[in-house]
């Protein structure tokens, strides 16, 4: 039963339904998109991979030196994101890096070559989904069968989620942003057009208030083949300024071992506008540890939704205050032992009563029999006139 909500699962995204949290991990993998849903509150995410990665030619105009510069590269790394949902379902937060090794070759305006170990990401953020809509349940229409095959129009509004991170320049110098720390911010969208395709949407904003600020769409449409099967298409667009624009292609597809872990592999090509070509293949796994605990509302006799005196607010929650087992208290319950039922035993009263009725019908009986045997024996013919 758990793998059967992997139909409406999203190698990149996932989980949908109703709620944030889901039966069966909800990796964002191996897509470059995300979803507007959280992982659920009290769930540990870790989604890893390995990647090749072989730029052709990639121009850009060089602020410091005002002038063209142009390389070609091969990237061999290591890409983690680790994600948490805390506090609310809703909310969730992430740390993304990748740790590279880079062979750079400059072509322009001199040639030279580069290597270097190191960090080439690393952004904190945090997610928050901001609507979640509903659908009609159709598996409960009986009386027609054009209703319940017929295209929910309600699936057409998305589910929205938006994004706010921060990128840090703790990174190899080949990655430095000159202009030091930068913000990222995202919108995302999430259709489910129907239980197995889905389509996202997303509009970022990354490196803003500095000369490398990047604005891209990823769109991204999911089918799932079968209860751990799914694959995936998807396209992405980078608008920068001095440099051309990419637009990136991608295919892949993912294999659920279990419903805390997933193994996926994708390959892309990007191409620019001036024709250069970058080619990235990679795959990784995903995996959670899952601790997540439903909450339920406790109702008065009024009808009102009583709150718990031992939960807190957000900052006890946050310090370690209010109630630190998250747990729900625990009633004794005892189990009620089988009574045998006994009968009902008589009076002496009723006992001679009962005696006496008896023997009173067995006279009577005699008398009836005797009085027909006289009537027999003492019967006369009629005379015959």
């Amino acid at each position: 039963m758990p793998r059967l909500g992997f139909l409406i699962f999203f190698l990149i995204c996932s989980q949908l339904g109703i709620a944030q949290y889901t039966e069966v991990i909800n990796s964002r993998r191996p897509g470059f998109s995300d979803s507007p849903y959280s992982v659920g509150s009290k769930v540990y995410q870790i989604e890893a991979g390995l990647f090749y990665k072989n730029i052709g030619n990639y121009l850009f105009f060089n602020q410091e030196q005002q002038a063209a510069n142009a390389y070609s590269s091969k990237v061999l790394g290591t890409d983690v994101v680790f994600r948490t949902g805390q506090f609310f379902e809703k909310l969730e937060f992430d740390i993304d890096l990748a740790f590279v090794h880079e062979n750079r070759d400059y072509t322009i305006p001199n040639g030279f070559s580069v290597k270097k170990l190191g960090l080439s990401k690393l952004t904190i953020g945090a997610k928050y989904l901001v609507y979640m809509p509903t659908y009609l349940d159709k598996s409960k229409e009986i009386r027609s069968w054009k209703k319940k095959t017929s295209f929910d129009k309600k699936r057409l509004i998305p589910a929205v989620g938006v994004y706010a991170g921060l990128n840090t320049n703790v990174l190899s110098e080949l990655h430095k942003n000159p202009e030091g720390l930068s913000p990222r911010v995202g919108l995302f969208t999430q259709n489910n057009l129907t239980d197995k395709f889905i389509v996202l949407t997303n509009f970022i904003g990354d490196n803003l208030l500095t000369e490398q600020a990047e604005y891209s769409y990823i769109i991204t449409a999911t089918y799932s083949l079968n209860n751990q099967i799914s694959v995936f298409g998807e396209n992405q667009g980078f608008f920068r300024k001095n440099v051309p624009n990419d637009y990136q292609f991608g295919l892949g597809g993912a294999y659920l071992i279990s419903k805390n872990m997933q193994v996926d592999t994708s390959v892309r090509f990007i191409k620019d506008e001036r024709g250069d070509h970058t080619f990235l293949a990679g795959a990784g796994v995903s995996w959670r540890i899952d601790k997540h605990e439903d909450q339920f509302k406790l109702i008065d006799s009024q009808g009102n939704v009583t709150k718990d005196k031992g939960e807190g607010g957000f900052f006890s929650r946050l310090f370690g205050g209010g109630n630190k087992s998250g747990k729900q208290r625990k009633v004794k319950t005892v189990k009620a032992k089988k009574r045998k039922v006994k009968a009902i035993k008589p009076s002496k009263k009723d006992k001679k009563l009962e005696k006496e009725a008896k023997k009173k019908a067995k006279e009577e009986k005699k008398k009836l029999k005797k009085k027909e045997k006289d009537y027999k024996n003492n019967y006369e013919p009629p005379p015959i006139n």
